[in-house]
């Protein structure tokens, strides 16, 4: 008889892990809480199926944290790895604009989720649903709230991180490692909302509106993108990129300061001199002539400066590159697009197998590691399945 692996949960890193395990070499079962799986994978693909980045390896290594946790399982499985993978399988898939890699047109994420589930229906590997794990019994096998009870010969946990409730990735496993003397940590929001407390009469005119082409600082951190001012703050890929840096702080102290940066193209001299060259009747107008600031824009600066900043060109020009936003909280972890928390990533060896538990893997968002939007999250988690995968086979990278 061939040795069992249990898969606990179905979603990125569960689904990669069970299409790369040989099924010549063992028996795989992969249980679900949910009716279907990947229901977090396919809401990761409203607005646009960001399956990868399209930037260098070694580039994209750079992006998570801590650094180099990851590297070999993205060794293991690249980006590039990643493209060939599912154009195997069917999905055929292009480059924006951002390098941002998607699928190609017309094809929408479900079709990619039902290709994979296909191969692992041909490889043999069985899939059961409403089978939501609870607890160990005493003799190590795993109950689940049905009284099933399963005996494996190793055991796999890809149970999501604590954002996304819906999809059933709702951390509420964290206690049970806790116990077994795991070392974990709550969960935090990561890739969020932030809130920023706006006046009211500029928020009432301006929730809702982007600031395109910006960039933002947080201490020696700077991400440029697009943000949305919102009710509540604001969102977007440039505040996403300094969620770890925001929280941080916001643990420490409460409150953080974050300096936005409207005009990134050009230097705070540069900014100067077009404010100097426009001839104006005054200040707002040289913003939207010599600079083209819009509306929303100038009354940003004019409601975090004062008048006497405002109205000084030298003063202005700083501001404009360095607006000062001062930031409260996050927003819930329901409304995260990820999570940092769970375990810590010392609990586990370089396969990630816990070494309090031998037999027994951990992949994915249940491990406290962070990466910003853009990609990112979808390929670790990816990497970390077929990493894996391969490591059970035998196969040495």
């Amino acid at each position: 008889m061939k040795p069992s692996i249990a898969i606990i949960g179905g979603g990125a890193s569960a689904l990669f892990l069970a299409a790369t395990i040989d099924t010549n070499q063992y028996s795989v079962t992969i249980y679900e809480k949910n009716k279907a799986l990947g229901r977090k994978f396919l809401v990761a693909g409203d607005g646009g199926f960001n399956l990868t980045h399209g930037s260098p390896i070694e580039e994209m290594k750079k992006q998570y944290h801590p650094q180099g946790f990851l590297d070999n399982c993205l060794d293991a499985f690249t980006n590039t790895d990643l493209r060939q993978w599912l154009k195997q399988i069917g999905i055929a898939t292009f480059e924006g604009s951002s390098h941002r890699i998607y699928p190609n047109k017309g094809i929408k994420p479900i079709q990619v989720l039902q290709n994979i589930i296909q191969l692992l229906q041909k490889k043999g590997v069985q899939i059961l649903y409403n089978q939501n794990w609870k607890v160990w019994a005493e003799n190590g096998s795993l109950i689940f709230d049905n009284l099933l009870e399963v005996k494996a010969d190793k055991v796999v946990f890809a149970l999501g991180g604590g954002s996304w409730k819906v999809t059933g990735s709702d951390g509420a496993w964290l206690p049970y490692f806790k116990e077994k003397g795991i070392k974990v940590s709550p969960f935090q929001a990561s890739n969020c909302a932030f809130q920023i407390p706006w006046q009211e009469d500029f928020i009432q005119l301006y929730n809702g509106h982007p600031i395109k082409n910006c960039a933002l600082r947080f201490g020696d951190t700077m991400a440029k993108g697009e943000l949305v001012i919102t009710k509540f703050g604001i969102e977007g890929n440039a505040i996403y990129a300094l969620s770890r840096e925001i929280q941080n702080e916001l643990n420490s102290h409460q409150k953080a300061i974050v300096y936005l940066d409207l005009k990134p193209m050009f230097s705070q001299e540069q900014i100067k001199e077009k404010l100097n060259q426009v001839r104006f009747k005054n200040i707002s107008e040289a913003l939207k002539s010599g600079l083209h600031l819009n509306a929303m824009q100038i009354q940003l600066i004019k409601q975090n400066i004062s008048k006497e900043d405002y109205i000084n060109i030298e003063s202005l020009a700083f501001h404009i590159k360095n607006l000062a936003l001062e930031v409260l909280s996050s927003a819930a972890i329901d409304e995260a697009i990820s999570t940092t928390g769970g375990i810590a990533i010392e609990e586990v060896d370089e396969d990630f197998q816990l070494k309090t538990l031998p037999n027994h893997y951990v992949i994915g968002e249940m491990l406290d590691w962070d990466a910003p939007t853009g990609g990112y999250l979808l390929q670790a988690c990816f990497s970390m399945g077929v990493a894996l995968g391969k490591k059970l086979n035998g196969v040495h990278n």
